[in-house]
């Protein structure tokens, strides 16, 4: 399953059904680190299904056609530093009329082994700043996340983890786009199937949708 070709339609809509918010920082010093694998998620799902974006809701927006659905999904990078992503996702939510439980937060997961996923409704926000702010502007957790874990540093690396996690990945460059790949199939298939069956299918290490 896959987006089709943008419409280019960024008002508020009622076949609007998801917005799917890909956590990260700006800033070029950011790019290639664990911290921003939501926003290579965000850019996976815009280059690959071609979806138009704008600089809206303190964010980069944009909304695109499912190709095999009669609905449309909106992606969102909040611009605001991760520590305020909820000043973005908020006004966002609010404008395409979406419940919290429309929402769905990519982002990283020290508490996961890398390359793992898991898909959570609603819980603890496991420290995580941008899951904080979110939570306190939306005032509720009943939001959709997907967890890519990231890891924590390898034995020997001294790094505070708030730092070792705004440097570039230990991994191959080949290992970190198979985890964006198997993140945007994961987000595919939340939206196509629901959230209750991805869970099945991601939590239990399945694979998402080709």
């Amino acid at each position: 399953m896959a987006f089709g070709r943008s419409k280019a339609k960024y008002e508020s809509k009622q076949d609007v059904r998801w917005l799917v918010a890909g956590l990260g920082n700006p800033g070029r010093e950011y790019d290639g680190t664990p911290h921003n694998v939501g926003f290579d998620v965000v850019d996976s799902l815009v280059e690959a299904h071609r979806i138009s974006t704008i600089a809206k809701h303190d964010g980069i927006f944009g909304v695109g056609t499912w190709s095999d659905i009669d609905f449309d999904v909106a992606v969102l990078k909040p611009l605001t530093y991760m520590n305020l992503s909820g000043r973005s996702v908020k006004p966002a939510m609010s404008q395409l009329q979406l419940a919290p439980g429309r929402v769905l937060v990519v982002h990283d997961e020290i508490d996961l082994p890398f390359g793992t996923l898991q898909v959570k409704l609603g819980g603890g926000l496991a420290g995580h700043n941008g899951l904080k702010s979110i939570t306190d502007l939306l005032s509720t957790r009943e939001f959709v996340r997907l967890r890519a874990g990231v890891g924590r540093p390898g034995a020997g690396d001294r790094r505070p983890i708030k730092d070792w996690i705004l440097s570039g990945w230990d991994q191959p460059s080949a290992e970190v786009e198979q985890l964006v790949m198997d993140a945007a199939s994961a987000v595919e298939l939340i939206v196509d199937q629901g959230v209750r069956a991805a869970m099945q299918q991601v939590n239990s290490g399945g694979a998402g949708p080709a």
